[in-house]
């Protein structure tokens, strides 16, 4: 099944790290009044949208940490 959900008035935050090792980075939308967190390419700001949940975008976050601090 397919959901669709209005993102256009969600604010996106881009990593700091943006623009650094050819440009890969995701945008996170910040304000989003739903249950998912909305992810994004910041290289396609027009295309798709990741609806992720906040436990799973947390267990993401903590696995990403522990990869850049080996």
């Amino acid at each position: 099944m397919t959901r669709t959900t209005d993102l256009s008035a969600v604010v996106w935050r881009k990593s700091s790290y943006s623009g650094q090792n050819g440009g890969d980075c995701l945008e996170v939308g910040v304000d989003h009044p739903g249950a998912e967190l909305p992810v994004r390419d910041s290289k396609n700001p027009h295309g798709p949208a990741l609806l992720v949940a906040p436990h799973a975008w947390q267990a993401f976050i903590t696995q990403l940490k522990a990869l850049t601090h080996d």
